[in-house]
């Protein structure tokens, strides 16, 4: 295995344990309120330790800002895969793979933005995202 697939299968990982903490805090905020949950109450929630906790999210804040942001993107979800199976077959009942394309769009964009932001810029968004859909493609 090359260098490149494990730092993709880890950053595959890292979003998926990212997505879900910034899921349970964002739940523990709407219940509790904002002001009233702790990284104590968070890391709980979340059955992590505090320190595991902040290494995915500095401040309360970054949490539920990725947390709206992962809501927002679940609702483009269906979207995505409605257009993919109108440009596929219409005529075909509804299937999990358009739904399952949709998905992982959608984590190709937030890995490829997250590369972005962790570079400072420096390296093109648009060379990302095409590098994360073709890693997407390859068998």
């Amino acid at each position: 295995m090359s260098g490149a697939a494990r730092t993709s299968t880890r950053d595959i990982a890292r979003a998926a344990i990212r997505a879900e903490l910034a899921q349970v805090a964002f739940e523990l905020f709407r219940r509790q309120g904002f002001d009233k949950v702790t990284f104590d109450g968070l890391a709980k929630a979340a059955g992590v330790s505090r320190s595991t906790f902040l290494r995915y999210f500095g401040t309360k804040e970054d949490a539920v800002l990725c947390a709206r942001s992962l809501e927002k993107q679940n609702g483009w979800r269906p979207a995505i895969a409605q257009a993919l199976t109108e440009r596929t077959d219409p005529s075909r009942p509804a299937t999990l793979g358009p739904l399952v394309r949709a998905a992982a769009a959608v984590d190709c964009l937030n890995i490829a933005v997250n590369h972005w932001t962790a570079s400072d810029g420096s390296v093109d968004l648009d060379d990302l995202l095409d590098e994360a859909f073709a890693a997407l493609a390859t068998r």
